[in-house]
């Protein structure tokens, strides 16, 4: 079957099950099944797909219309210009949380300690110690699974870091100039509502924030500072109406210089500040 023909195919199908982003998914499907790129659609669409391809391609496309994320079907994720294995066992990188890697760098000297918490596919500390120069890197997580991924996507980047299981504080040792966190801040009433996607394909552990979303900033407020050098710097990824509680939280806890940070869409994205 020639290449655009499949394609069309692989489009009609995903929108029927009702993928809203049918003709980017089955595009990047097709390019990952052939080994090619978004130029063989526009100029060889008249390529001939082998038969070994076209079944890649087809099983890609019956999991993508099970509502199976498209990051889970190919393995991995792009984030911050890097590629990052990604599993079940992790939140899939979001564009969204770039914003936070981009507020840290703001920040970020040679040779600092970063404390990483939830750290999941460890795209967030990993993306700090590629673009910076001699800083130490920790990463924690509760779930051993997600650790591993984080160890794999640390060697495949060439980057060394420490992963640690620990629940949030619990196994940390030491002190650092900065902490991050993109922690769980779903409200457990919302997590029924969101995409299926989301819902049923990312771990629960890494969306509940709890009745109201707000459980984890509470307790890695009241316990960073104890982990922070005199000056250091906390830093959070929060959902779009969290600025003002944990902002407010911080203030309250004796972090100075705090400011709420919007992303690319204009949404309260991230929340920093100094203790």
């Amino acid at each position: 079957m020639e290449y655009a023909a499949i394609y069309r195919m692989g489009v009609e199908t995903l929108k029927a099950a009702g993928i809203e982003e049918a003709l980017l998914d089955a595009r990047l499907l097709l390019e990952e099944a052939c080994g090619t790129d978004r130029n063989t659609l526009l100029a060889h669409g008249d390529f001939e797909v082998s038969p070994r391809q076209e079944e890649c391609y087809m099983d890609y496309i019956r999991k993508r219309s099970g509502h199976v994320p498209l990051q889970h079907i190919v393995g991995y994720q792009d984030f911050m210009g890097l590629r990052f294995q990604v599993s079940p066992a992790v939140l899939i990188p979001r564009p969204d949380t770039e914003t936070l890697v981009e507020e840290v760098m703001f920040f970020l000297h040679d040779g600092m300690r970063v404390l990483d918490l939830c750290t999941g596919s460890g795209c967030i500390l990993l993306s700090l110690l590629r673009y910076s120069n001699d800083c130490v890197g920790t990463g924690s997580d509760l779930s051993e699974e997600a650790l591993e991924t984080a160890r794999e996507n640390a060697s495949r980047l060439g980057l060394c870091a420490e992963f640690v299981k620990s629940d949030l504080f619990e196994a940390i040792e030491g002190k650092f100039d900065m902490i991050v966190s993109n922690p769980p801040y779903i409200r457990s009433g919302d997590i029924p509502g969101l995409m299926e996607e989301v819902r049923e394909h990312d771990p629960l552990m890494a969306l509940d924030g709890g009745e109201d979303g707000l459980g984890f900033y509470r307790e890695i407020i009241g316990q960073a500072g104890e982990y922070l050098y005199p000056g250091g710097m906390l830093f959070f990824e929060i959902g779009h109406d969290q600025g003002r509680e944990v902002s407010e939280a911080m203030r309250r806890t004796g972090y100075r210089d705090v400011k709420v940070c919007k992303d690319l869409s204009r949404l309260d994205r991230v929340v920093y500040g100094r203790f």
